[in-house]
């Protein structure tokens, strides 16, 4: 009895501070906001739990395993968390989600390689998804195009008071975001030898696309997002893209220019 009470206790003491921060989740309103929340968050733990069956059958390493499962816990928090509320009224935290879907959420999902585990436990179901879209990785750089096309159209400002004003719509906004930028980064970190060279190509173009919009942000001499949302929030928000979004996609960069410099090195190799 006294162990019993002791183990309630101590979860009602880990409890407390997670509801209080998740006192703002979009679970916790009404109407259709709670409705597109729910349907993200069955979504999200329908994915998680086929990685889980399938890891039951197909056992990932143990940092895969990790990789996998820090990734959608930062996809709950960013969707479903205060985050979420925040990005409502700041252009600055919205900005924080978009990087956090675009250069955290989707590189790690790649780097914890999650088809052996999603494929096992979806079964044949499962392949008949991910065939097609691996055949869309083949090319990075109409990956790069079609991810850059999706946040170029997403932050015009018609559709991105869009977005805000109607939860269904944001539910899209952030599948967009995650499904495009997975394949991106699945197609430059993942890729071909005889690709490499526009791998780097790809990094390269959305960097250069992706600065360029967050200095449009920085410098803008209006808010561009109405004026409920002030001016000094936005360049903030454009930092945030320009400057410290940029860090993902130079260490990528670096690290596949390397790959690229190795073949070169083995083309002209005597011994090659």
């Amino acid at each position: 009895m006294h162990l019993r009470r002791a183990i309630l206790a101590v979860l009602a003491g880990v409890w407390a501070p997670v509801s209080s921060t998740w006192a703002h989740s979009p679970l916790e309103g009404g109407g259709q906001e709670q409705l597109a929340a729910l349907l993200s968050a069955l979504v999200m733990a329908g994915f998680w739990l086929l990685y889980l069956t399938g890891a039951w059958r197909v056992r990932p390493a143990l940092w895969q395993s990790a990789a996998f499962h820090t990734t959608m816990i930062l996809s709950f928090y960013a969707v479903l968390g205060p985050l979420d509320e925040w990005a409502e009224t700041s252009t600055a935290w919205h900005m924080v989600q978009h990087m956090l879907f675009m250069v955290v959420i989707a590189p790690l999902f790649v780097l914890s390689r999650p088809l052996p585990q999603i494929s096992a436990g979806g079964g044949r179901a499962g392949a008949l998804v991910w065939e097609p879209m691996l055949r869309f990785t083949r090319h990075p750089m109409l990956t790069a195009y079609v991810h850059g096309m999706v946040i170029w159209f997403w932050h015009t400002p018609y559709f991105y008071v869009l977005a805000l004003d109607n939860p269904w719509w944001h539910v899209i906004e952030h599948a967009f975001f995650l499904v495009t930028a997975g394949l991106f980064w699945w197609a430059v970190l993942k890729s071909a030898s005889r690709n490499v060279h526009w791998a780097l190509f790809a990094l390269l173009f959305t960097l250069m696309h992706t600065g360029f919009l967050g200095a449009m942000l920085t410098f803008a001499q209006s808010s561009l997002y109405g004026a409920d949302r002030p001016l000094e929030d936005q360049q903030l928000a454009g930092l945030i893209m320009w400057v410290l979004g940029a860090f993902p996609y130079l260490v990528a960069s670096c690290w596949v220019g390397y790959r690229w410099y190795q073949q070169m090195q083995r083309r002209i190799s005597p011994d090659g």
